[in-house]
């Protein structure tokens, strides 16, 4: 009797299993009906064909998968091509849902999957317009940033799985050198100084004997925490310096020799305009990031007025401080930075206070976002230097995402490579910026939706994520957060900053500025230290559009909160208002704009 209900449930079983296979086949292989499987379909095919996507938002490793986590992305350019070639289907398929059968939450993630895909789809013939290899990011600095900051060690499989990773390294690279010398044929060149500054970084890489590497030291650290035994731990450390030794370095050493015989080359530096068809490319570069149809003239006007506007508030703070500001913007910021009260020591103990101080602007700040949002994330945050070995190229600071799994916390990275790129009266609005409430909210509240397709918790809208964090700023300076004029000065340098930026980006890529006047616009007219200025100018030729999409945001932002005060009054609530824009995920302004609509409609109706 048992047998034959035991060959019954079996039965019963296998059926359920050919069923479920069946319907997966069907999801996985053709139009899901319901447009939410299709969505994460979608989500899912692409995160599998990036382990190190995988490793960052660790969501298999609860289900015992991880395999990933010995792998590498594949860099080829047949990669790049399978990529595409999904990328058209999903487009068309998600076309193929008809905008009457969806539910209005469903037609608004149509929506914004749709707004990035149409522009991929359009941007296709400039697929290789671009520098993947450069002074900010690329494989060269990417790679051993990923495997200290990213992978994680917990036992022995995590730490072989390192090793796996080291002995990868080889391949990789000569997937992302296929893509280079295939960018040389078709005419794109990177600028001349970023030749001369990726060689830098990388003949400083390998010059630096594999045990005191970031990948032998980060890879020790890690194993120490996860308390490994010490015979484990010698033999694994053993490995990786052979690994870096014999694999690492020789991968870095033939990138070496692709961009010194690229030195002869290059002999300039000049904006994308200079790239086949520079011109289009540049203002499809505009729309990607700052959603908007926005033309370069009219961003660099935009910027030019705001300049101007923030400027003569700058001044009208340091002439109430008693400052001497007849001379004009850039002589009366000048005066007031040299003044060695507003900066830290030049010594180690100085960057571990500036470290130990952002802590404390953090705490401080948390202690009161009741009075502003509803919503707070569970993830924690941290602030961190960025690694030393690539600080010198790296912008002033920079945000990582917390781990889906709560198992890493959010960072906010402080370069602390020039000291008086660190002023005080700036840290606390920067703080706000890449922490709370800015970056660390927006990014782990989206991650924390509930009810929401998986790759809306993912997807990056620049204007939406960098506006917000350029608007928390402003917040955070209404609440009371900066009661001292001089922080409410490093405020206004933020703001100017990004409107500089407007001015910037499009002369380069619009106007044809060359990177020396672009350099000296930015020193006239923010104050900002001469190492952060052409860091910023040699990041914008690198990223074209990209820093545009600040200012543009956090106008959009503001310009919709002012709408929906003037349209509610009394009934207006600012933790309301941060709850409809955070609470959606990051999405194109138009978008956002349609939700604050619906919000002053339900309110009012």
């Amino acid at each position: 009797m048992i047998k034959k209900i035991l060959k019954i449930l079996g039965g019963l079983l296998l059926v359920v299993v050919l069923l479920a296979s069946a319907f997966f086949v069907h999801v996985w292989y053709f139009k899901p009906y319901d447009i939410n499987l299709f969505f994460g379909r979608t989500a899912l095919q692409f995160a599998l064909q990036s382990p190190e996507t995988l490793s960052s938002v660790r969501v298999l490793e609860q289900f015992g998968l991880d395999g990933h986590n010995a792998e590498l992305d594949d860099a080829s350019l047949a990669a790049g091509d399978r990529t595409l070639e999904q990328m058209l289907k999903a487009h068309e398929t998600l076309l193929s849902y008809t905008d009457e059968d969806l539910e209005p939450a469903d037609k608004m993630s149509k929506d914004v999957m749709l707004s990035l895909l149409d522009i991929m789809v359009e941007g296709q013939r400039f697929r290789f317009h671009n520098y993947p290899v450069n002074q900010l990011f690329g494989v060269q600095n990417g790679f051993p940033s990923f495997m200290e900051s990213t992978h994680q060690i917990d036992d022995v499989g995590d730490a072989e799985d390192y090793l796996s990773r080291l002995s990868k390294v080889g391949v990789k690279f000569d997937q992302v050198l296929e893509g280079l010398r295939h960018r040389e044929n078709l005419g794109i060149l990177p600028p001349q100084f970023v030749v001369t500054k990726v060689l830098e970084e990388m003949n400083g890489f390998i010059n630096t004997p594999a045990e005191d590497n970031i990948l032998f030291t980060a890879l020790a650290s890690k194993m120490d925490e996860a308390k490994l035994g010490a015979e484990d731990q010698q033999t694994i450390a053993t490995e990786a310096k052979q690994l870096i030794e014999q694999s690492v370095y020789p991968a870095y050493q033939k990138l070496i020799d692709y961009f010194v015989q690229l030195d002869n080359k290059v002999d300039s530096n000049h904006g994308v305009w200079n790239l086949p068809d520079g011109d289009a490319y540049y203002a499809l570069t505009l729309r990607f990031f700052t959603t908007t149809d926005y033309t370069p003239d009219y961003i660099h006007d935009f910027g030019l007025a705001e300049v101007d506007r923030i400027q003569a508030e700058i001044l009208g703070i340091l002439e109430q401080e008693g400052w001497e500001v007849s001379g004009g913007f850039t002589s009366s910021i000048d005066n007031m930075a040299i003044s060695p009260r507003f900066y830290y020591s030049d010594t180690d103990e100085g960057r571990e206070q500036i470290l130990a101080d952002y802590k404390t602007m953090l705490v401080d700040i948390e202690k009161q976002m009741g009075s502003h949002f509803h919503d707070l994330p569970q993830a924690t945050m941290d602030v961190q230097r960025i690694p030393e070995f690539k600080e010198k190229t790296a912008p002033g600071a920079y945000y990582q995402r917390p781990a889906m799994d709560g198992s890493r916390p959010g960072v906010f990275f402080a370069n602390l490579y020039d000291i008086k790129a660190t002023p005080k009266y700036g840290m606390k609005t920067l703080a706000y910026h890449e922490g709370i409430p800015g970056h660390h909210y927006q990014l782990a509240i989206q991650q924390e939706l509930e009810d929401m397709p998986f790759f809306r918790k993912m997807i990056p809208f620049t204007a939406y994520s960098e506006g917000w964090a350029l608007y928390a700023e402003r917040v955070a300076y209404e609440m009371g957060m900066l009661p001292d004029p001089y922080d409410n000065i490093g405020r206004l340098q933020a703001e100017l900053f990004r409107a500089v930026r407007l001015v910037v980006d499009t002369g380069i890529h619009a106007k044809r500025w060359s990177r020396e006047r672009a350099i000296d616009y930015m020193q006239a007219n923010t104050g900002m230290a001469e190492s952060d200025v052409i860091s910023e100018i040699e990041r914008y030729f690198v990223m074209p559009g990209q820093a545009t999409a600040y200012k543009v945001g956090m106008t959009k932002i503001l310009e919709l909160r002012q709408r929906a005060q003037q349209a509610l009054g009394d009934r207006f609530d600012i933790k309301d208002f941060h709850r409809v824009v955070l609470n959606n995920g990051s999405v194109p302004l138009n978008i956002l704009e349609q939700l604050v609509d619906q919000y002053i409609a339900e309110a009012t109706g």
